[in-house]
């Protein structure tokens, strides 16, 4: 573990259980982006050239981590700006199904856009809210949160699966902010239509940087409106010739910002990622009894059977300032205090956590 953990130095003076407000980013990838600012800073004009095959590796790189094409991706700077250029290509009038008091960056663009919009509740039987109200208002599109950045509630890839082979012409859209880095995903193999995602929590890659992927499948319901000269393929290409995905690629893409997500992905990779996601579950099992025992948790957390790493406890700002007094860095969120467990975190973490909390 202190091989891991020799990466993020400021692990050294606190107890970090915050990577679901900001993610730690490693050392190599601090390292690799001080190289990449001096070249910025010898090299003039010859900087910039060799960036289109950087941008083919960064492109391979996200797309096998995560199942997915080169055609399906799209780079963008944040999850926020990719559903806003994802719902300005939906038709007005659609009915589209969100979960209350989901992230305000999934729901407030559908909000203040001309949609007919009908809610299910996140609690204990959060599937059996969606399915009711599948049922019950017919929507066309679902926009959602994987994970809940409030409480950590996880929604059920074997539900959604189900729900998409009953639904077929469900346009399912998903934000993976909170999700991507915790577990293997491949989008090919999901019933997801469309996945968006910021990368500076769970994938450690510092800010500026997100995905976005759509599958082909859906691009006959979603018309993209942005473009930009770095949409084209070459300088001969006309507007009309841009590639579907590149529609969401409209200027400049930042070598920095998406070469420290390359670096980051390669960096987990060589630590084993099945091994940081078997243990990222693990600790969140373990802390999430601990937690239950104390009288620390919802009970609409307690009773799922699917959880994440993130959770609210019962806590008020006293509490929060005595955590933060003992070097414990964690977040108040919805009215209690958030907690979240990444590979770099140890049980010792979470006794300590519990021992100020006692």
């Amino acid at each position: 573990m202190e091989e891991i953990r020799k990466h993020f130095p400021a692990l050294l003076g606190c107890t970090y259980l915050n990577t679901a407000a900001n993610g730690l980013v490693p050392k190599p990838v601090i390292d690799w982006r001080r190289e990449h600012d001096m070249d910025l800073l010898l090299k003039a004009g010859s900087f910039r050239d060799p960036h289109k095959f950087h941008f083919e590796r960064i492109r391979k790189v996200v797309a096998e981590t995560f199942g997915s094409s080169i055609d399906e991706l799209a780079l963008i700077p944040n999850f926020s700006l990719g559903i806003n250029m994802v719902l300005a290509g939906l038709p007005e009038g659609q009915r589209i199904l969100l979960l209350k008091d989901d992230y305000p960056s999934v729901n407030w663009p559908v909000e203040t856009r001309d949609y007919d919009i009908c809610y299910a509740h996140i609690q204990e039987n959060l599937e059996q809210n969606i399915h009711e109200a599948v049922v019950k208002h017919k929507p066309d599109i679902f926009i959602f949160s994987i994970v809940q950045w409030l409480n950590g509630v996880k929604i059920d890839f074997d539900f959604l699966k189900e729900l998409k082979s009953y639904n077929p012409n469900l346009l399912l859209i998903a934000d993976g902010t909170q999700y991507l880095g915790t577990e293997k995903f491949s989008f090919k193999d999901s019933p997801l239509d469309v996945l968006c995602a910021s990368c500076y929590k769970w994938l450690t890659a510092g800010y500026g940087n997100g995905i976005l992927m759509i599958k082909e499948s859906a691009r006959n319901r979603i018309f993209p409106k942005a473009i930009g000269f770095n949409s084209a393929q070459s300088f001969e290409d006309s507007a009309t010739e841009t590639l579907y995905m590149k529609h969401y690629e409209p200027g400049h893409l930042d070598t920095l910002n998406f070469g420290s997500l390359e670096k980051s992905i390669l960096f987990t990779q060589s630590l084993g990622e099945n091994l940081l996601h078997e243990k990222v579950s693990s600790l969140a099992l373990i802390a999430k009894e601990r937690f239950s025992e104390m009288g620390l948790l919802d009970i609409k957390i307690i009773n799922r059977k699917i959880h994440s790493s993130i959770f609210n406890l019962k806590g008020d700002h006293t509490i929060f300032k005595k955590l933060k007094e003992n070097g414990i860095l964690t977040s108040e969120r919805g009215g209690g205090i958030r907690v979240s467990f990444h590979y770099y975190n140890t049980m010792d973490d979470l006794e300590k956590l519990i021992e100020v909390l006692k």
